[in-house]
């Protein structure tokens, strides 16, 4: 084993086990903190292994994928990028290649589950163009190390390249393909929390979309922009935690990457979030499964119709950056408009005037 196997996997085995008792609260930072807490540890472990393998400038090392997002759940796929000027022949570097090999290796032997590519500058910018993955994982790239020039031209070379309106597109026919994969429904009876309809996944489209429309990156930053009220914020955040806290506990359960919600770990997932619990403290399972499901049931079904929402807040945004005029409503009665086959409230705070309007 190489000598910088062991502390790695110690330190992950450490953060792993501090992870669970911070999983416990139900704070969306602490969740937070917890997988950025391991993401650094990994980001230090690649560094320092990047260095041993005696690779230097002119290369770079980028995070991408979730891993680039700069939080890593415990049994996620650390994914990295080897980034290569343009004049740099792989083919005929054998020193070059060999050092790659070796970085890699030692990746492996350490504990680290790498998914890596080597690509030039130019071919990172061609396969972006022509596969829809490859320009999600790279629109996450993070610098670890290398040099940073590199990283620099990829990134405003990369943006400049960015067609919004186009990755919008694609990403809502890939997210509509994954959810006809799913049935349709965030309720399964074992869902999967992450590619599921409401699941972690329908998050993250929200925000790459938002960040190739150079709307912000995180919920705060939509706020802001006028995309999502304080309240639809404040839910986003608060559901995100949820399935968060139940994907980490079904890897830490599974003890390997496990995103379905399986009737074998429904209950040891309740048990190690604190439900099912009665008044005397002890554990019953069959409680505890059905609180853990309807706490599910209830994040996803709010996840799915903010996704929506937002979805049809920024496909209006990029028509007007195109300077293409919206949808006009039409006006059903004094209180509803219709517009794309869709019900608008007149305004926001109509239900709260009127709670029987609701009914029409």
């Amino acid at each position: 084993m190489n000598a910088d196997a062991t502390p790695f996997r110690q330190r992950k085995k450490e953060l792993l086990l501090a992870l669970e008792v911070q999983v416990m609260s139900p704070s969306v930072r602490q969740v937070r903190l917890g997988l950025q807490r391991l993401c650094r540890v990994t980001d230090e472990t690649l560094q320092q292994l990047w260095h041993s393998s005696g690779l230097s400038a002119p290369l770079a090392l980028l995070a991408v994928g979730g891993y680039g997002r700069g939080e890593l759940f415990p049994y996620s796929d650390v994914d990295v990028l080897v980034l290569l000027p343009n004049d740099c022949k792989l083919d005929q570097d054998e020193h070059l290649r060999s050092c790659i090999e070796r970085f890699i290796g030692l990746c492996w032997d350490t504990g680290l589950e790498i998914g890596s590519s080597v690509r030039t500058l130019d071919e990172c910018l061609h396969e972006s163009g022509n596969d829809i993955t490859v320009q999600t994982s790279l629109l996450e790239a993070r610098y670890l190390t290398g040099h940073p020039p590199l990283a620099q031209s990829f990134q405003a070379r990369y943006a400049q390249a960015m067609n919004p309106q186009a990755f919008f597109v694609a990403k809502t026919l890939e997210m509509n393909q994954r959810h006809t994969k799913h049935e349709n429904t965030p309720y399964s009876l074992e869902p999967n929390c992450k590619e599921s309809p409401g699941g972690l996944r329908d998050l993250q489209i929200l925000l790459w979309v938002a960040k190739a429309a150079q709307l912000g990156d995180s919920w705060d930053a939509l706020d802001r922009q006028g995309m999502i009220t304080d309240h639809e914020a404040r839910q986003l955040k608060r559901n995100e935690g949820l399935l968060s806290r139940i994907r980490i506990r079904l890897h830490l359960a599974a003890g390997r990457r496990e995103d379905r919600l399986v009737f074998d770990l429904q209950a040891q997932v309740a048990k190690s979030l604190g439900m099912g619990l009665d008044a005397q403290g002890e554990f019953h399972a069959r409680m505890g499964s059905e609180r853990l499901m309807r706490d599910y049931y209830w994040a996803a079904k709010a996840v799915a119709q903010l996704n929506q929402i937002l979805l049809q807040g920024i496909e209006d945004h990029l028509r007007r950056v195109r300077g293409e005029s919206t949808t006009q409503m039409r006006a059903l009665n004094e209180r509803f408009f219709e517009r794309d086959g869709l019900i608008e409230v007149a305004s926001d705070d109509l239900y709260e005037r009127h709670p029987h309007a609701i009914l029409e």
